[in-house]
């Protein structure tokens, strides 16, 4: 048989053994290594909270990609299953490294904190004292308390809910585009919510509304239903894609609740009224966005104030390209807020203060009746100055009391917090007092109100105002409350621990970054560990000295080790009543504390919503006097609002670049504006694009967005940049103005004016305020004249809104001067005999054919060759741009006459 052939045996089945077969165990599998129970917890919480990053101690992974991010020191640390990176801080220092994490990376965070083990389950985890359990996740829209928190933002967590039937019906790539008519068709619902302050919101809009409601609540995060995340290419998904927003996908549960069952979330139930009011929408939004809340808050209680219906019809819509060109927030070059009109206006005390004015200026309100009361206040804190200086006093005493009951209610806050609301209710007692005295004395200045009755008709008078906010003051609750917290709170001992705690945290700092050390040494093998910084004590009962025996001393006295160079002895009677005696009263004296906190932790919540009734009080005192005092400081007048489609105002300023000419020593010029039936577009025509010049070089496109900015400024309440204005209320402000390239969207210049200008055209109503500035700029001239002309027809005809059109094509001019209710304006230079110019800012009538645009390439450093042989260019194309100009006369680019309808 060769070597490898199969061998064959045959028996008989006589042969083979009988009976039953004695089975024995297979052989066990070696059991394999395993991970520390502590390191195994932490592995099964990354597990658990994939997407998150676990702190306060990272392990694996996150130790490797995120340690080095944090600047912490990476360690390994030998296990049985071999090395583990492993890197942490202590817990004090979260916020430094959440406001990494969480606000600059937009990084979803897990807390995960200590708890003592039980008997049962010290024996299951192998004797360990405590367990390691994820409290709370931490996401850019779930943000509480955290110090890095933008004092004067709202951080707003979004909901958006539209029917997962309307995009499922894809079209070849998974998702749906819908055209303009369809778009503003299409329901979608909004919720909103700030976990920092309670607020809560809901809205119904539109597809084609979407982006300008989204950039009006500037949200941090943004929650969609999972069932969108199959489509890839849905219509949202691209909207939010475009202005890089952070979406999170939710598994929303099947049943949608009802807001009804929104209660235990709420500081007071929702009425059967309202609860009639919401859309189907809306509580689908609403639904889902707490579904996510309480999942983040991992059993966290809360409770938010009622969610508040907006309405479109109630406040003036301002698109997302408008807000962003007018700088309302944030300038339009670096997106930060000094430069921008919020910036300009501020002049609020309180931190909540500034929140509501950034929210007014967003939204300004379309209600005569709101707007005039706000005007009348802010009158009586003008004329009286000795009122409005006793009010910003006690304002700035008070603190952020919306996100310091917040807390309270959410079961976090401190005894410090407690201070804070005390001194915030201590400064209301004594607002309530001054209003009080203020009606008591008669009310406001009878001039005031005797002109406020004979102008504005039907308006509430300052003195009806002013006992309005008195009424809407709670006191007595709040009072009790701040007597309670006065009398359980030693104050001067609160500072005094606070102290002792700071001197502290060096020390525990060293210790932290040692115990860091500690593994390091240990991987490396080196069996000592030195580390000055963790300190001991030890207990000796045996003799000292060279005695070494038993002595009647020893049984009195306990040496303990304090320092290196330090021993003290103690007696033994004082050792056991500090160990047993001071210890236990300690323990007493600490759970008496606790449950005093506690109390007055209940009181807060009990008081909660007459907390924030006041605080909504003491944040529109704190911008009505700011309005005051912006006023007085730049002498700015009281508005005049009505319902005619006009407006009316004499001597306009731009308050943004009025404040920057201030600061460089020159003036601004002023500029009238009257628009209304008679003239309800304004063609502005003037020298070469000023845009990317220096502020108010040739002034069209500032006087554009002053107009715009005065009407905003007049419709949240404040007073003008003007010498008079009478303005009609104004349902949207659309601004075509200073448009760029988005190369990371694939788009041209002219591609995102064209989009810009498409949602003017499909929105505007007789209502709205338009500004429209070089339309067309991004294409040849024969197709921008068209295109210009086009949207000019449109926005008269159709839309009949009030319209500011400025261009350099001055051909426009001819082709609209058919156009009834227009009216033609331009600005201009002025040259002296030495060739020097300078800009006029002042408008006058008429069109001003001349773009000097070769006065400009001298002024910006153009070589004179190039600017000659631009000169000689120019004069060879001087007649073809005069026929080009008169396309009525001339024919137009040697093409048979342009027919413009009439």
């Amino acid at each position: 048989m060769g070597r490898g052939a199969k061998r064959r045996s045959r028996a008989r089945l006589a042969d083979l053994p009988q009976g039953s077969i004695a089975l024995e165990p297979l052989p066990r599998d070696e059991d394999k290594p395993a991970y520390p129970t502590v390191v195994q917890q932490a592995r099964s919480n990354m597990t658990k909270f994939e997407n998150c990053v676990l702190l306060t101690r990272l392990y694996f992974e996150h130790a490797e990609e995120f340690g080095p991010l944090l600047n912490l020191k990476v360690a390994r640390k030998k296990t049985n299953a071999g090395p583990v990176a492993m890197a942490g801080f202590p817990f004090y220092q979260l916020d430094r490294f959440l406001k990494i994490l969480v606000q600059d990376l937009n990084r979803y965070v897990a807390i995960s904190e200590e708890f003592p083990n039980d008997a049962s389950a010290k024996v299951k985890s192998g004797g360990l004292m405590f367990d390691r359990k994820v409290t709370r996740i931490i996401t850019p829209g779930t943000l509480i308390d955290e110090n890095f928190m933008d004092p004067y933002e709202n951080n707003f967590l979004l909901g958006i809910h539209m029917e997962t039937k309307i995009l499922d019906g894809t079209k070849g790539n998974g998702g749906q585009t819908f055209g303009a008519d369809e778009a503003t068709t299409v329901p979608v619902g909004l919720a909103w919510l700030d976990l920092s302050t309670g607020d809560f919101f809901t809205q119904s809009t539109t597809l084609m509304s979407l982006p300008s409601a989204i950039a009006r609540i500037r949200p941090r995060e943004i929650v969609l239903d999972k069932s969108l995340q199959a489509l890839c290419d849905h219509d949202i998904l691209l909207m939010l894609q475009e202005d890089r927003y952070l979406v999170t996908y939710h598994q929303a549960s099947p049943e949608i609740l009802p807001v009804s069952a929104w209660s235990p979330m709420l500081e007071v139930p929702v009425s059967e009224k309202l609860r009639a009011e919401f859309t189907t929408e809306e509580v689908s939004a609403g639904s889902s966005l707490l579904g996510y809340v309480r999942v983040r808050l991992l059993g966290m209680e809360m409770k938010l104030q009622p969610p508040i219906r907006r309405l479109a019809v109630e406040n003036m819509g301002i698109d997302k390209n408008s807000m962003r060109a007018l700088e309302i927030k944030s300038t339009l070059r670096d997106g930060v807020s000094k430069g921008s009109l919020f910036h300009a206006i501020r002049r609020t005390v309180t931190k909540s203060g500034a929140r509501m004015l950034g929210n007014w200026l967003t939204s300004p309100s379309t209600s005569l009746s709101t707007i005039n009361n706000r005007l009348n206040l802010v009158s009586q804190f003008l004329d009286d100055q000795d009122l409005r200086a006793n009010m910003v006093q006690l304002l700035r005493r008070c603190y952020d009391s919306q996100r310091l009951v917040q807390k309270f209610s959410l079961g976090r806050g401190d005894p410090e917090d407690l201070i804070a609301l005390l001194r915030t209710i201590e400064a209301t007692q004594g607002i309530s007092t001054i209003l009080g005295d203020m009606l008591g004395r008669g009310g406001a200045t009878p001039i005031i109100d005797r002109h406020l009755e004979r102008s504005l008709p039907g308006a509430h008078s300052a003195t009806a105002c002013i006992a309005e906010l008195l009424r809407r003051l709670s006191i007595d609750g709040p009072t009790a409350l701040a007597n309670q917290i006065s009398k359980a709170i030693d104050e001067e001992g609160l500072m005094q621990k606070q102290r002792i705690e700071e001197s502290k945290a060096a020390s525990v700092m060293e210790a932290a970054q040692g115990i860091v050390d500690a593994e390091a040494i240990e991987e490396e093998g080196i069996a000592t560990l030195k580390n000055g910084t963790l300190k001991g004590e030890l207990k000796s009962n045996g003799g000292g000295g060279e005695g070494g025996g038993g002595t009647e001393f020893e049984d009195v006295w306990v040496m303990r080790k304090r320092a290196s160079t330090i021993l003290r002895n103690l007696h033994a009677a004082l050792d056991v009543l500090g160990a047993e005696r001071i210890d236990q009263t300690k323990l007493q004296i600490k759970a008496e504390e606790e449950r005093i906190f506690q109390s007055l932790r209940q009181q807060v919540i009990y008081n909660l919503a007459k907390l924030r009734r006041n605080a909504v009080v003491l944040d529109e005192l704190d911008v009505l006097c700011s309005f005051a005092t912006l006023a007085q400081e730049q002498h700015f007048v009281r508005p005049i609002l009505g319902l005619r489609s006009s407006h009316k105002i004499v001597g306009g300023r731009h308050p943004m670049v009025e404040a920057g000419l201030y600061e460089q020593g020159r003036s601004f010029t002023p500029n009238d504006c009257f628009i209304g039936e008679e003239e309800r577009v304004w063609f502005i025509t003037g020298p070469a694009i000023d845009r990317d010049s220096r502020p108010n070089m040739a002034g069209k496109s500032t006087f554009l967005r002053q107009n715009a900015l005065i009407t905003i400024l007049a419709q949240v309440g404040s007073y003008v940049p003007a010498e008079y204005a009478e303005i009609g209320i104004v349902d949207q402000i659309f601004s075509r103005v200073g448009s760029a390239d988005d190369l990371s969207h694939d788009r041209s210049t002219f591609m995102v004016e064209m989009l810009e200008a498409a949602e003017i055209l499909n929105q505007a109503t007789p209502r709205s305020f338009v500004i429209m500035d070089e339309i067309g700029r991004g294409t040849t001239p024969e197709d921008g004249i068209a295109v210009g002309y086009a949207c000019l027809d449109h926005l008269y005809r159709t839309n009949k809104s009030r319209l500011l059109f400025a261009t350099h094509f001055h051909t426009l001019a001819d082709m609209a001067k058919h156009f009834k209710h227009i009216g033609f304006y331009c600005t201009d230079v002025a040259e002296d005999a030495h060739g020097s110019f300078s800009y006029v800012h002042r408008l006058r009538a008429g069109v001003n054919r001349q773009s000097h645009a070769l006065k400009v390439a001298r002024l910006a450093g153009l070589p004179e060759s190039a600017i000659r042989v631009a000169r000689d260019v120019l004069d060879t194309l001087r007649p073809q741009i005069t026929s080009y100009q008169s396309p009525a006369e001339a024919g137009g680019f040697g093409q048979p006459p342009v027919s413009i309808p009439s």
